[in-house]
C-alpha cells in the first residue's frame, strides 16, 4: 500500500498551511504534492513559499504564482463585484510589492503539470497532477461540469486518476471504465460553507486506487486579524470569516 497527500491553493495563509502538514504527519502520509498558487491574499506569501521550498515538496505553477513570478497584469473580472475587484487589486500588489526576488524566481521555475507512476505489487497506478486543467492553470473545472471533459483528461493525460485544484471547491467523480477526477480544495482560501482547510489523500493498493477528501480547522482568527493588520483588505479577512460571498 502507498499513501501520498495532495494540497493546493495556500494563498499566503500559512496556518492554514502548517495545519495541513501536521495533520499529514500525523497520519503518517510521507510524500506530498503541491498544485501551486502558493501566493496572494493573506501576508505570509514568502514564508510559504520558503516552507515549500525548505520540505522539497514538489509544486506546480498556479495561476497566481505565475501572475507573481512574471509580473503579469490583473485583468478585471467581470463575474466580480466592484468591491471585490478593487480587493484583489490591491492584494495582488501587495503580493508584488513583497515577494522576494528569490522566491520569485522560484516560482518561476515550477513545473506546469507533474505525472505520478506508482506500482503496487503488479499494478500500475498513473496520477495526473494539475493546477486546474490540461491546457491552462486558469480554467474553472466544477463538480457540475459535463462528465466528458473530465473523461476527456483522463483519456488524454492515460491516467487512472486527475487531480485539480484553482477553485477551491472539492469534489470526487467516478467514471467506471475511465477513472477518477478530483479537486482536493483549498487549504488556506476554501470557497466551501465550512471554511476549513482541505487536502486529498491517495491511497493505492494492487487493486484500487482511493482518494480521501480531508477538511480540518486552523487558527483562522490568527490569518483574518493578519490580514486586517497588513495592507491586505479587510475584505479577504471578512472571506475567511464566512461574512460575505466570493470568487476568485
Amino acid at each position: 500500500m502507498i499513501r501520498i497527500a495532495v494540497f493546493s491553493d495556500v494563498h499566503g495563509n500559512l496556518p492554514a498551511l502548517n495545519a495541513v502538514l501536521e495533520d499529514m504527519e500525523k497520519r503518517g502520509v510521507t510524500q506530498k504534492f503541491c498544485l501551486g498558487d502558493l501566493v496572494d491574499f493573506a501576508p505570509w506569501g514568502n514564508e510559504v513559499i520558503e516552507k515549500i521550498r525548505n520540505l522539497n515538496i514538489p509544486c506546480l505553477m498556479g495561476n497566481h504564482d505565475e501572475r507573481i513570478a512574471f509580473n503579469i497584469p490583473v485583468i478585471p473580472l467581470s463575474k466580480h463585484s466592484p468591491e471585490e475587484t478593487e480587493a484583489r487589486l490591491i492584494a495582488i500588489d501587495h503580493s508584488k510589492k513583497y515577494i522576494t526576488e528569490n522566491n520569485k524566481m522560484f516560482l518561476s521555475e515550477l513545473p506546469f503539470h507533474i505525472k505520478l507512476n506508482y506500482k503496487v505489487g503488479k499494478r500500475y497506478w498513473n496520477i495526473q497532477l494539475v493546477h486546474s486543467s490540461l491546457t491552462s492553470n486558469d480554467t474553472y473545472l466544477y463538480e457540475s461540469e459535463n462528465d466528458e471533459v473530465f473523461v476527456d483528461m483522463l483519456k488524454e493525460s492515460q491516467a487512472d486518476m486527475v487531480v485539480m485544484g484553482h477553485t477551491h471547491l472539492s469534489f470526487k467523480k467516478y467514471f467506471e471504465s475511465e477513472g477518477r477526477a478530483v479537486n482536493c480544495g483549498s487549504v488556506g482560501r476554501s470557497k466551501e460553507e465550512n471554511r476549513l482547510a482541505s487536502y486529498l489523500i491517495i491511497t493505492m493498493t494492487d487493486d484500487q486506487i482511493i482518494p480521501e477528501i480531508i477538511q480540518i480547522p486552523y487558527p483562522l482568527e490568527q490569518t483574518a486579524l493578519a490580514i486586517e493588520e497588513s495592507e491586505i483588505p479587510d475584505y479577504y479577512a471578512s472571506f475567511l470569516k464566512n461574512k460575505k460571498e466570493s470568487v476568485l
